[in-house]
Formats: C-alpha cells, structure tokens, sequence
C-alpha cells in the first residue's frame, strides 16, 4: 500500500525515531509499504518519520549508476549491490569517515528542492534487516550518502540543516511556502 509521504512542517519530521524492539508483522507491513511508497515515487531512500512513524526503521533502494556510482562491502569484500537491495534497515547507527564529498541531495518531503550537500564519503553501517540478521557494512557513493541522509531523519535531523547558510538562505521562500502548505 501506498502510503502518504509528509512534507516539510509536518511534526514527525523533527521526532527522533523509537528503536524497534521486535520484528513483528506490523513492522514488516511497514518496512514493505515504505518501500512501495519510495519506489512510487523514485525514490532512494524512506524513514519512517517520512510516513509520520517516528521509528528507527528506513528503506534504501540504490541502483548502481555511472554517474553516482556506490560501493558495498560486506565481509571485506565488494558485493553485488543489486542483490541486497531493497534493504530495509532497522535501528542503524552508521560511523563516518574523515573524507568529505559534496552532492546534490533531494528529499521526498521536501518536493522540487534540491541542494549540494557535504557528507563523508564513506561510512560502516550497522543494523538488523528484516529476516532478523544483524548486518554490518560499509558503503561509499550514492548509497554512503543515502544511508547517512536517512539516518538523519531517524534522528529527527532534516537535509536542510546540513544545507550551506547561504544556499538556505536562498531557498527561505520556497521552504516557508511548503511550511506552510503542510501545516495548513
């Protein structure tokens, strides 16, 4: 089932996502309706906050591109991207490297704005997929930058408070206007 994605100036948003305790059918309802509902809309990445569930729990769906290219290595050694993916994440923590890269990030609550965003460039990911297996991983590109965007919002941390002052600043119309849309 489609479910309905919040925009900017919905509350759950802000709320720092409850760690799940126990993968029951509700939260594999969930994880399965989120990964519709990013698919629906050509998306890489949902948190549960997106669909006003303020849980640490996200879907990620990176396709491997020429243009974005990714890593994934498990084990010590480099995977097959496509053969974990869609991968649902359940109580993440991910470890940031010391190299930064720039990137145009976008965000499926905030509709038709997009921004260069700094992020590391690498990150080890850890958490519980659905089938119940704790997975640990470490990522670079298109999905290092997914997982680090998604994990924000499990933390109630929006792509906009890692934007530059200035790129911010030039974006105020456009964010007051969606504010105030959501919340009207």
């Amino acid at each position: 089932m489609i479910l309905e994605i919040v925009k900017y100036g919905h509350p759950a948003l802000r709320q720092k996502g409850k760690p799940v305790a126990g993968i029951t059918d509700e939260v594999r309802a969930l994880a399965e309706n989120m990964i519709e509902t990013m698919r629906s809309a050509n998306g890489v990445g949902l948190a549960a906050q997106q669909v006003g569930v303020a849980l640490q729990l996200t879907v990620l769906e990176v396709e491997e591109t020429e243009d974005r290219p990714s890593t994934m290595i498990v084990d010590g050694r480099q995977v097959d991207l496509a053969a974990w993916m869609p991968m649902v994440l359940i109580n993440p923590a991910v470890e940031l490297g010391a190299e930064k890269a720039d990137g145009t990030e976008g965000c499926l609550s905030f509709p038709e704005i997009t921004a260069e965003i700094e992020r590391a460039a690498w990150v080890k990911a850890k958490g519980r997929l659905l089938d119940g297996r704790e997975i640990e991983f470490e990522a670079t590109g298109l999905l290092a930058r997914a997982l680090q965007h998604e994990t924000d919002h499990l933390n109630g941390i929006l792509f906009i408070d890692r934007m530059k002052s200035a790129t911010k600043i030039a974006l105020k119309g456009k964010l007051k206007r969606l504010q105030r849309e959501t919340q009207g």
